[in-house]
């Protein structure tokens, strides 16, 4: 019984989330030349907080009232997108590549997960843009960002700026052999800009290195993130 109840609160969760994207979807467009600062764009600045992103932030602090609802970042796996929700609003949105693989928690999967994660640690800061770490660590090379559509590296690069996730759903993406913090989940910046907008990542969640310097200096640790796909 308690198994059942988990999975359904999961399934309620992601419906929510399902939700809330597709709400926002109408108004959300993808610019691929960089972050977007929704203040600066008239049709979304003045958009009120919405029943269905209401429904979502109700949600996760009845769930997790440990954790502040103020900020949350909400990926859409589906449409390539990062949103920053600030009091209810979104504030700013960002292109994004998750797993080529797919979405799954499974360890080994290559697959980005889903549901609620927040940030564990923090990484880089005041690193030059570009900076390839290696478990984390300053490697102190400077990787050639290809901005080119579709380019690639041949390496899977974590560049500039890691957010490292840690799942909080038990069974989904916490805990055994779905656990999203020992898969190294992170959100990190690439050197493959050129893909980004398309799943291309081994599982992270990957960004463009500015993109990601205004990211981390944004949010902070235990910030909720929150990641669904679009019902098709």
């Amino acid at each position: 019984m308690i198994k059942k109840k988990k999975n359904l609160t999961a399934k309620m969760l992601l419906l929510i989330c399902v939700t809330a994207i597709s709400g926002f979807g109408a108004m959300s467009l993808i610019n691929n030349s960089s972050a977007q600062d929704v203040t600066s764009q008239p049709m979304v600045a003045h958009v009120a907080p919405t029943p269905n992103f209401q429904g979502l932030l109700q949600d996760l602090q009845r769930r997790f009232p440990s954790y502040s609802t103020q900020q949350v970042l909400l990926v859409d796996a589906t449409g390539q997108e990062m949103l920053l929700i600030e009091q209810g609003q979104v504030t700013a949105r960002w292109v994004i590549s998750t797993a080529s693989a797919g979405l799954g928690s499974r360890k080994g999967s290559d697959q980005t997960p889903l549901g609620v994660h927040r940030i564990a640690e923090k990484f880089g800061e005041g690193a030059p843009l570009g900076t390839v770490f290696k478990a984390r660590k300053n490697t102190g090379r400077i990787a050639r960002i290809l901005t080119e559509p579709g380019a690639r590296s041949g390496e899977d690069n974590v560049t500039t700026r890691i957010l490292w996730l840690d799942g909080l759903e038990v069974g989904l993406n916490k805990g055994g052999d779905v656990d999203s913090r020992s898969r190294y989940i992170y959100i990190h910046g690439t050197d493959e800009e050129g893909r980004l907008g398309a799943p291309a990542s081994h599982g992270c969640i990957r960004m463009r290195n500015q993109d990601v310097v205004n990211l981390f200096s944004r949010v902070g640790v235990d910030t909720l993130v929150v990641i669904a796909q679009r019902k098709t």
